[in-house]
Formats: structure tokens, sequence, C-alpha cells
């Protein structure tokens, strides 16, 4: 072979290799399939992939119950790409290359084949998706097991019989002993997993600053429980059925502290008058897994539920009530113009959350929240423990159904959360400040789905913020602006419900790092006519540009028209009004400090409504819509509505 053409050999064969490393970082690779941790009613997947560079790779989900031979299709799995999440000393979390993705109201206690189809337009012609097929199972609904030993609480001043063995106080019978002086921590875990302790109608206060007094506790009055329960037999600490059983922790600062205390289950007692009503969990020092709180009522407090520890899972807190200590006759923020010159100004810190979790498979259910600064959170908490090498992800948590009013800062926050944080069908009225919160997520898919917003004077519905990624907000009703989301990565609207209370200019303005960000089949309805109703701020470069500094041009429009053909988002959306809904208007300009009640409007949507048949399939989340195609909003049209609180005993799963 001469030079010209040895050299000619060499030039194929490196074009030939270049050809073959770009084809290979373009075509997406399979790995790992990894299972979260399930929850009563979910579950959700994760599949990390190598290549797909050019982002065109997809995962289509399918699932039935196991033995079944139907599929039911699901809504296909996000697509993550190495978005970061940097934040100061707090966050410097990036995606994986992966996708991730949840079906949706499932059955508890029951198994699953979860179908998983990968296809990439770049794969070699003819070749089939590449499938995966795995088997998961639902988490039962917490339960007392049967035979265990059982014991009985009655208040010291009881006088009337007693059923045996019977205790003057929870702890008396919890250990081999009580005692209110120097022996108050010699005692042992009586109780062992599946026992049950029955506390009898009464009212249980510790004299916790008398020494050797007939108490309990000593100094601080906290109930520290210390025992380990099972998943299969939990420790069961429950109301007896003979009236209110209430525990007043007399102004202390903790009065239940479980943070070395695993599956203990709680059920139908009254806690008040205490700062902290449960301790479960304390960051990189130690937490409790398996808690579960049912039927109860926390009110006078200034934290009902916290853990703020990475291991925590499987928490189970559904259909209780929390009442916080703001005033309940008005509104008022803690920051921003709308509140500044108005008397109570700034709101003090009260009560801080009704529920406030970290960690993985928790689910917060159907409970009913007031007056509080927030109502339920998942702990901002920072970058997980052990990342970037081993890290311990908090994933898969279910927020649903849940009735939160008289906020003064968010009524829900995500912050924090990674892959199939699920927030789905709860109601929030009279929010000082924005109503549902990620800041920031990490990754995604954080999914906002069916959860009605009314009454957000300061910031209105949504806050995305702090580089949050993977944020997807389907069929929700937002009764204010959707304003200044971002700079955010990979956010997505679908059949959304959006109407100014006059707030803010915009209706809706999104700022977004990625150009795969998107929006469509949405109904918006502007307070006003003005320059800009709608804003959008996308990379200049058309690529996606994670630095908050870049030039992110500002796009403003005074028309969804002009919008929509400007930007290519939301082509199908419409202008709408409300006289969508069957009873429901703004609220009243002038008086921040109002307060609204949920059971003065009527959100369903109108006979023959603009927003009737004017969504697109998402699978998964609007099956069983009943016309042409879904509705707009979170309840459509035709089809039961759903409970807000806590359900009715019977009802309960």
């Amino acid at each position: 072979m001469n030079s010209r053409a040895f050299a000619t050999a060499i030039a194929a064969l490196v074009l030939s290799q270049n050809v073959a490393a770009q084809t290979a970082s373009l075509l997406a690779q399979p790995g790992q399939v990894i299972l979260e941790p399930p929850t009563t009613n979910a579950l959700g997947v994760e599949w990390r992939i190598q290549g797909d560079d050019n982002r065109n790779a997809s995962v289509a989900l399918a699932w039935r119950k196991t033995g079944e031979a139907a599929w039911h299709e699901g809504l296909g799995l996000l697509r993550l790409q190495g978005e970061p999440v940097q934040q100061g000393a707090s966050f410097h979390y990036v995606a994986p290359n992966m996708f991730a993705g949840s079906v949706f109201d499932l059955a508890p206690a029951t198994s699953y084949d979860i179908r998983l189809r990968l296809a990439d337009p770049d794969a070699p012609k003819g070749a089939a998706p590449i499938e995966r097929v795995v088997t998961m199972s639902t988490r039962s609904v917490p339960i007392p097991a049967p035979g265990g030993a059982v014991y009985h609480v009655y208040p010291r001043d009881f006088t009337g019989p007693k059923q045996e063995p019977n205790f003057s106080s929870l702890m008396a019978a919890y250990n081999t002993g009580a005692n209110g002086a120097d022996f108050v921590n010699t005692f042992q875990p009586r109780v062992k997993p599946g026992d049950t302790i029955l506390v009898h109608a009464g009212t249980y206060r510790e004299d916790r600053h008398r020494y050797a007094g007939p108490n309990s506790t000593l100094f601080d009055g906290t109930f520290y429980l210390t025992a380990d329960g099972t998943a299969e037999k939990p420790i069961v600490i429950k109301a007896a059925g003979d009236g209110e059983v209430i525990f007043d922790g007399d102004g202390n600062a903790v009065l239940f502290d479980l943070t070395a205390a695993d599956y203990h289950y709680i059920e139908g007692i009254t806690v008040r008058n205490t700062d902290v009503a449960f301790q479960l969990g304390r960051k990189r020092i130690l937490g409790a897994v398996g808690f579960t709180l049912k039927n109860s009522k926390i009110e006078n407090v200034g934290r009902g539920v916290f853990t703020d520890w990475g291991g925590a899972r499987d928490f189970y807190i559904a259909d209780n009530v929390f009442i916080g200590r703001n005033d309940p006759t008005r509104l008022m923020g803690w920051i921003g113009a709308t509140w500044q010159k108005l008397p109570g100004f700034p709101q003090p810190l009260l009560s801080e959350y009704a529920v406030k979790v970290f960690g993985s498979g928790h689910v917060i259910a159907h409970n009913r929240v007031e007056n509080f600064h927030d109502g339920i959170d998942h702990a901002t908490y920072g970058d997980p423990d052990g990342w970037p090498d081993h890290p311990l992800m908090p994933v898969s948590d279910d927020i649903v159904g849940n009735d939160i009013r008289n906020v003064d800062d968010n009524c829900i926050e995500a912050d924090g959360g990674a892959q199939n944080i699920r927030v789905i069908g709860n109601r929030c009225f009279n929010m000082a400040h924005r109503a549902l919160s990620t800041q920031p997520s990490l990754g995604g898919p954080i999914y906002f789905i069916r959860n009605i917003v009314y009454n957000a004077p300061e910031g209105g519905a949504l806050k995305v913020t702090a580089n949050s990624t993977g944020v997807l907000f389907y069929n929700n009703t937002l009764l204010a602006e959707a304003h200044q989301m971002g700079p955010a990565s990979n956010l997505h609207f679908r059949n959304n419900l959006i109407l100014g209370q006059g707030a803010w200019p915009e209706v809706f303005s999104v700022d977004t790092f990625t150009p795969w960000s998107s929006s469509d089949f949405n109904g918006f309805a502007a307070a006003a006519t003005g320059a800009s109703l709608f804003a959008l701020a996308l990379p200049a470069n058309g690529a996606a540009d994670y630095d908050a500094r870049a030039v992110r041009p500002v796009q403003s429009f005074p028309t969804l028209k002009d919008y929509a053909k400007q930007t290519g988002w939301d082509k199908h959306s419409r202008m709408i009004d409300w006289s969508v809904f069957k009873q429901a208007a703004p609220p009243a300009k002038g008086d921040p400090t109002r307060i609204y009640r949920p059971e003065d409007y009527d959100f369903s949507l109108a006979s023959k409504s603009a927003a009737i048949d004017a969504g697109t399939v998402l699978p998964g989340i609007t099956d069983g819509f009943t016309g042409r195609a879904p509705d707009l909003g979170a309840l459509e049209s035709g089809r039961p509505l759903p409970v807000y609180g806590p359900r009715p005993l019977a009802e309960q799963p």
C-alpha cells in the first residue's frame, strides 16, 4: 500500500471511529432500573441510562396487577439529564442521566407489574424498544396487629372500675415503671412489637416542675418513647373509645419524642399546649421509621409532626386535624409590600408548620391544617446524606387530599425533594405568600396534580425557585397568578386553570434554564388588561444554560395569541373567565387580610364551560374523563368530587 492509500485508509478509520463514537453518545444505553420505596397508593421507578446526548429518547410506562393479562397505559417517565441545583453552600446536586416517574391511584398491599420501554430514534432502523418489566408491591395501610398484650391507662383521679392490667400514666404502661425524680430514666420498655396501650378518657397533664410528685416525667415534660415495633406489629397507643383523650404539654417544648422509636402507631388522641407535638428525627443524629398518626387532633402547638433525619421512611399521617396558634380571623404575611403597612405586620412565628418530613415512602393524606406559618412541608435539608458517592435520596413521598387554610407563608412545600414527590388533590385556601413551593427540587419529577389554590394575595399560586428542576403541573385549579417562576429547569404545565386575582400584572411567567420546558392546553384569565399578561425567559442560544447570571431574554406579551405565536408555548391553550365555575368569584380587592371559606365556593365546571373538553390526555391522570377530551382544572365534570381533609371512619382504608 502506498503512502497516499495508507493515509486515506487511516482517515477513513478515524472518521468511522468518530461516527461510531458520536452515534454511541446519541444512542440511549440502558442501565440500572431502581425501584423506589413504595407508598400505600403509588409506586416510583428510575431508569439510569448512558448516552442520548441529543435528549430524544423516551420511556413509555404501562402497569397491571400481577397475574392480570391487560396492561394499562401510564404517564411516561420524565427525562433528567445533568440539571444542576447549585445554591450557596447548601446544594451541589446534579441530576443523573436517567428517567423517572410514578404510577398513581393504586390499591394498598397489592402487587403490580410495571413495564418500561426505552425508545430512541437514533437506534438502528427496525430496532425494537428496549423493555424491562419489574414487579413491585404497594405498602399496607398500617393497622394494629392482633394477639399482643393490651395495657390500660386511666387518669390518676379516675374512680370507676378499671380493666387490667392498668396504670395511671402513659410512661408507667410503656415502661416497667415511672418516676418523677432521679429514677425517671432507669426503667426499660415494657411494650413489645404488637402490644397495645389503650388510653381511657381524660386529660393527662404531667406536673413536670414538681420533683418526686405524682408524675412520670421530670422538668421537660417529654414522653421519651424508645422501644421498636415492626411494620407488621407496630407498638400501638390508642384512645380506648370511651371519650376524648387529651395529652396536655403544659407549655413544654416537646411532648412526644420518638427519635429512637420505630414503628409506633398512634390513633384517636388530642395533643395540645406544647411547642412540638411529635419529634421524630434530627439531621445527621437519629430518627424514627414507620411512624403512624391517625384520626387525632393536634392543637395549640408550634409544630405538629417533625423529622429532619435523612433515613426517615414510611410515615403514615392521615385523617388528623392540626390547629395552630395564628389568628384564625385574619390572614397576615411575614414579608412583602402587601402586608408591610397593615396592623399586625409581621406575622410572628407562633406555629411553624403542621407536618414537616424528610426521607422516603411517606404518606401525608387527608389532614385538615389551619393557622400555621406553613401547612405541610418536605424539609429543604440541603444535599442528600452521602452525596455524591452514596446518596440517601428523598424520594417517593405522597401529600394527598389535605385541606389547608390560613397559613402566613406556603400551603405545601416540596422543597428539597428529589424523584417522585407527589402532591395530589389538595385544597389550599388563604396563603399570605405563594401556595405550592419547590425551593428547590432535585431533578424531579415533582408532581403537582389536581390541587386547588384560592387567595394568595402576595406571591401568587406557585413558587418554583432556587434552581428547581423537574416540576410538573397537571390539571390544577389555581385562582392566583403563576408568576415569576424560576430560574428553573425542565418545567411542564398541562391542563391547568390559572386565573389571576390582581396581585401581579402577568397571569403566567416563567424563567427557565432549559429549552425543553413546556406549557400547553391550559386556561388563563387575567385580572386586567396590560402590556404584559404573559412572560417567558429562555436561554439566549437555544440550548441549556445553567448560569443564573447568563442573559435569558425576557419576552413579554399582551395577549395569549401573541405569546403562543412567538414562543410556541400554549398553542392549544385558551383564555377563560370566572364563569367557567359553578359558583366562584375572585377575592375582594382592598382587604388582603380577609379569610375565605372553601364551603362558599364550588369550583366544579359549569355546564357548557369553556374549560370542558379543552385538555389533553395524560395517561394515569386524566383516566375516566367524561367527554371528548379531558377537562381543564382539578375537577373533571361528571366525576365524583374529591374529599379534602379527614375522611369518615367508614371511608378510610
